[in-house]
């Protein structure tokens, strides 16, 4: 036998040695995990058998297999106290689709990938996946897409209406149906809360409608037009100060213009005096062109001071209407905190813009409650549909089980699929669809939670998905003495049953059986070895000497009789 023991290299060392066969947990190495050193086991893509003494590990090695599926564990599980605990874990995720999981959780997808769970001495635990460090509960559902753990008396998914229906489904041949009425579904699902969002909208609006109503009427009943207060406010200072307007520019254009010896009159003669001058100097033409053009711009002033003071006059009553204008229109911008008639036209046009759009929701709902309808319709037709096909085949499964169940010495027991149409939506259909079972000649059919035995489950979930298994992609199958209590005939229908399934996914089983250790693609023997006050646990995969030696102690004891080696030569089929 080839110890598997990594005593003399590291478990990172050991992990990458992968094989080109496409099995979904390629390698699983556990390293200072209880009674475990250090092991690492290369799996087959059938069926992995794992036997051995009694006390080995063989369950502990499934204790290390549940870290990296996300279970709580503490410095109890340290085989060395002064050193971490670490199980890491090679999977081919190829086949699953799991791309969208690894991008919403911001992982490196990769097609094979690692799992990694250390324990500290500490007490601190960590979980890598491709070397990104992740929380638990990633870590758990990814491991729970990778692995399906049987353990005895655990309760299987085959207690899950999920489950169930998508066994049916995938024996009726739902899967391009099903998917057409989940894509409906989903659409249906955003109908609904997108009414939702409207209602809650309309009931919104109808608490503001009447107080943005008030608002807006306010604003328009107040007329407003735009640069309206900066023309008022100039105009309230000019009538008040209409008498200085008056009195001052009114003696500015007299003493521009209109006096006697006015400012332009005294210009005028001085420009005529200075005429007489202009051959007299070749620069004074030019002058007094631009002194003239002086005067006049000097009378223009004039004249339009005179035009400003008689057009000026103190109105008491202008001034009366401009105050109450201005007054309306600053309590309206001081009562919506606003700077100017701008803002207040802004605002107006926003209280327009929602009031308007809570118009808007009553067409917006209508028109979603029609589409609703017709989405409802749809599903109905299409889960319908789902529910013929469905009824169509649960007669043929629930025979091909209890025949199974028959090989399995459980000859009286029933299963029966329970399809109950309603008019509700769900995920997978219009069906409330349950699995009812009963184990014995006489008993009741009911649901399998509670009716069925460890032993009973293991076996009803291995008839199951045995008949599922091309047309579901399981995960890998573990299953951790799945014989208790079966022996003889009985044990080798379970081992042929394990076989057959193994064609389609990976199965690795925990076993005291003789007959299933028999049917194994690749057999590991468990056993410990004490040295001094120290037990450790070894792993070494059996050739095919060993395995005729190992099934026949398991057959007659040890050490082996030979009628026991030779019906282990028997049951290998060598």
């Amino acid at each position: 036998m080839d110890e598997l023991s990594c005593c003399g290299g590291t478990a990172l060392q050991k992990l990458f040695c992968t094989n080109s066969t496409s099995e979904m947990i390629r390698t699983l190495t556990i390293q200072n995990y209880a009674i475990i050193e250090e092991l690492v086991i290369n799996f087959s893509n059938n069926l992995t058998i794992i036997t051995g003494e009694t006390g080995a590990g063989k369950s502990i090695m499934l204790g290390g297999l549940g870290l990296i599926m996300g279970k709580r564990a503490d410095t109890k599980v340290l085989y060395q106290q002064d050193s971490k605990c670490i199980v890491e874990g090679v999977f081919d995720v190829s086949p699953y689709g799991l791309q969208d999981f690894f991008e919403a959780n911001d992982l490196d997808y990769e097609e094979e990938t690692c799992i990694r769970r250390e324990i500290t001495p500490s007490g601190k635990s960590r979980a890598f996946v491709n070397d990104t460090p992740v929380r638990l509960g990633v870590l758990k559902e990814l491991s729970n897409k990778l692995i399906d753990l049987h353990q005895q008396f655990d309760t299987l998914d085959i207690h899950d209406p999920l489950f169930q229906v998508r066994v049916i489904d995938a024996i009726a041949d739902n899967k391009k149906l099903l998917g057409k009425y989940q894509t409906e579904f989903r659409a249906y699902e955003e109908s609904k809360r997108a009414l939702a969002r409207l209602i809650k909208q309309s009931q919104d609006a109808n608490k503001e409608t009447d107080f943005l109503t008030y608002q807006l009427n306010e604003l328009t009943e107040a007329e407003l037009k735009l640069g309206e207060m900066e023309a008022l406010e100039m105009e309230q200072k000019r009538l008040n100060n209409a008498e200085d307007i008056q009195r001052i520019l009114g003696g500015a254009a007299m003493h521009i213009t209109e006096n006697e010896n006015s400012v332009c009159s005294q210009l005028t003669d001085l420009s005529n005096s200075a005429a007489n001058l202009v051959e007299f100097h070749p620069k004074l033409p030019q002058i007094l062109e631009q002194f003239d053009s002086l005067v006049l711009e000097l009378e223009e002033i004039g004249n339009q001071f005179h035009v400003i003071a008689e057009d000026t006059e103190h109105d008491g009553d202008r001034l009366l209407e401009v105050n109450e204008r201005l007054s309306i229109l600053f309590n309206l911008a001081n009562k919506y905190h606003v700077q100017n008639d701008e803002e207040l036209i802004q605002l107006r046009s926003e209280l327009e813009e929602k009031l308007g759009g809570f118009e808007d929701i009553s067409e917006q709902m209508e028109a979603l409650n029609t589409q609703i309808k017709q989405q409802e319709q749809k599903l109905l037709d299409l889960g319908k549909r789902l529910s013929q096909r469905r009824q169509k085949v649960t007669t043929k499964f629930q025979k091909s089980v209890q025949k199974l169940l028959a090989q399995l010495s459980m000859q009286y027991a029933r299963l029966e699929v329970e399809i109950v149409s309603t008019q509700e939506f769900t995920p997978t259909g219009t069906d409330r669809l349950r699995f009812l079972f009963a184990a014995n000649k006489g008993s009741r059919l009911e649901e399998i939670k509670g009716v069925a035995s460890g032993g009973e489950l293991s076996r009803l979930a291995l008839c199951i998905k045995s008949l599922v298994a091309s047309a579901i992609p399981l995960p890998t199958l573990i299953f951790d003495e799945i014989d208790a209590g079966v022996s003889g005939e009985v044990a080798l229908q379970m081992g042929i049953i394990l076989k057959q399934l193994s064609s389609e996914h990976q199965v690795i089983s925990i076993t005291h059986s003789p007959q299933i250790a028999a049917k194994a693609n690749t057999h590991y023997f468990v056993r410990k070895k004490v040295t001094g006050n120290k037990t450790t646990t070894f792993v070494s995969e059996l050739n095919q000497q060993e395995r005729i030696l190992e099934i026949a102690k398991m057959l007659s004891g040890n050490p082996p009789s030979d009628v026991a080696k030779e019906n282990a030569r028997e049951l290998l089929g060598c």
